[in-house]
């Protein structure tokens, strides 16, 4: 059995092949985004290549080149010099803007394949679709054994004529239908009436795969333990709107998390399980209602002072802020017991960014940066630095074409080894200006979000505090 889809790239052309071909990016690159680009859309053509032929996934243990060119193909092209290939075409056809490529995978059932037939259908997969026209990478990863995959990057200008492909409903169909007529033919399993609406987006697939959480995974969740602690289908309702959300009522149900911009229909993304029927139906099947989870039990510790706290500084700015959030998300202390369920919905979606928000801290630490001036002036450092750095490089690259250097094979290896060395620290340096605006970004709205919590908190201890003075009154009235 294997899953498929495949959706646009935008951006810069050269960053998808680098995605796919690069063997020593052990991680998803950044992104170039734009604002009205979702995550997906917004990789760049070799943000996707590399990520593609990152060699820790498609090389088995103890096998180096051979295994990579062995789970790595290109269809029409070379992996080594796609981006220069697929370039070249969108130049030739003047057709350099816009979708810049398509980022397709096939996911097999754990089990069911080994690499190399993985591999082999999905070359065959590739030819059958786009082999006429397109030039096609396919990367097979093999990182864990229950993520047996490939992926493809679709050049969108075709090198025989020009013509740029665009994916429709029909494409989705007709890559499901290849690929399934592929597994019967090897033999592997096939789902027979596949059921509509249950596509997932790339980025939540991949996320459920390496066990992180996802938005959508967490409202699911929270819809699966408000139906435990409802006994009526008034009280799942009353226990949703309690926790913030807001509830459509049409023949699915949907819902809006607090602070997200969307509703989720329930039927169409869970299932047949949260229909309203059915939701019924569980809550009714229940003897009782499950209680909250109460606060865990505070242990004691004791801890000796070294020092005068009176001359201790106080950490404020930017640090505070950022050790205090990873507080709320229960990442400090490490040892402290972590229930997801109890966070606000607001802060829960930020358990999917936990990579990104300990490096902005760690960053943050290291340098001792806390307000705007400092982090402004480390960002305008760096720049100097890439600035400098990068006139270098353009010097040794001019260095590297001239006769003298050519002609002399230890001097053009010294002359590649600089430009190597350079490259790498041009790459830290701009991974941490990067990591400078996300802060100045990331940092308001995590006061907007705590800001916002806080607000909610509130209002619900004044919503239970009228409860409770109502239950008094009411039990008063009837005792007299």
């Amino acid at each position: 059995m294997a899953t498929t889809s495949i959706w646009r790239v935008k951006g810069w052309l050269g960053k998808v092949v680098i995605y796919v071909e690069n063997p020593d990016k052990t991680d998803n690159p950044a992104f170039y985004e734009k604002q009205d680009m979702s995550d997906k859309q917004a990789q760049g053509l070799s943000d996707v290549i590399d990520y593609a032929v990152n060699s820790e996934k498609t090389q088995a243990a103890d096998e180096a080149a051979e295994v990579m060119q062995q789970f790595v193909s290109g269809v029409n092209c070379h992996p080594g010099t796609a981006r220069e290939e697929m370039l070249a075409v969108k130049r030739r056809f003047g057709k350099e803007d816009g979708t810049v490529a398509y980022h397709g995978y096939q996911s097999f059932a754990p089990g069911e394949a080994t690499p190399e037939l993985a591999h082999e259908i999905g070359v065959k997969l590739a030819k059958q679709l786009w082999g006429e026209k397109y030039q096609v990478i396919v990367a097979t990863h093999l990182d864990k054994s229950n993520h047996l995959h490939n992926h493809f990057v679709v050049n969108t200008v075709s090198f025989l004529d020009g013509i740029k492909y665009h994916r429709t409903g029909q494409d989705y169909r007709q890559m499901r239908e290849a690929s399934d007529a592929l597994c019967r033919e090897y033999g592997l399993s096939v789902i027979d009436q596949p059921e509509p609406g249950k596509s997932k987006q790339y980025g939540e697939w991949r996320a459920e795969q390496e066990n992180r959480p996802t938005w959508r995974g967490m409202i699911r969740a929270e819809i699966d333990e408000v139906i435990r602690q409802s006994m009526t289908e008034r009280q799942f309702f009353e226990n949703l709107r309690k926790r913030g959300y807001e509830v459509k009522m049409g023949a699915d149900i949907s819902v809006r998390p607090p602070g997200k911009p969307r509703f989720v229909r329930l039927k169409r993304n869970f299932g047949e399980d949260y229909t309203r029927e059915n939701i019924c139906r569980r809550i009714l099947a229940q003897q009782r209602p499950e209680r909250p989870l109460s606060e865990p039990e505070r242990k004691v510790r004791h801890a000796t002072l070294r020092g005068d706290i009176k001359k201790t500084r106080k950490i404020t700015g930017f640090r505070a802020l950022y050790f205090h959030y990873c507080y709320l998300l229960g990442i400090f202390p490490q040892n402290r017991p972590k229930s997801n369920k109890r966070l606000h919905f607001l802060l829960r979606e930020d358990l999917t960014k936990l990579d990104k928000l300990s490096e902005e801290t760690k960053l943050l630490v290291r340098h001792r940066i806390d307000t705007d001036e400092q982090l402004f002036s480390y960002q305008d450092g760096l720049n100097g630095k890439i600035e400098s750095l990068t006139a270098e490089r353009k010097a040794l690259y001019k260095q590297q074409r001239t006769v003298a250097v050519k002609s002399d094979t230890i001097m053009l290896e010294k002359v590649k080894s600089d430009i190597s060395a350079i490259s790498k620290e041009l790459a830290v340096l701009r991974r941490e200006v990067r990591l400078c605006d996300d802060i100045a970004m990331r940092s308001k709205v995590m006061r907007e979000k705590i800001k916002a919590v806080r607000e909610d908190e509130q209002s619900q201890r004044k919503e239970q505090k009228r409860d409770e003075q109502f239950r008094r009154r009411s039990g008063t009235g009837r005792q007299a």
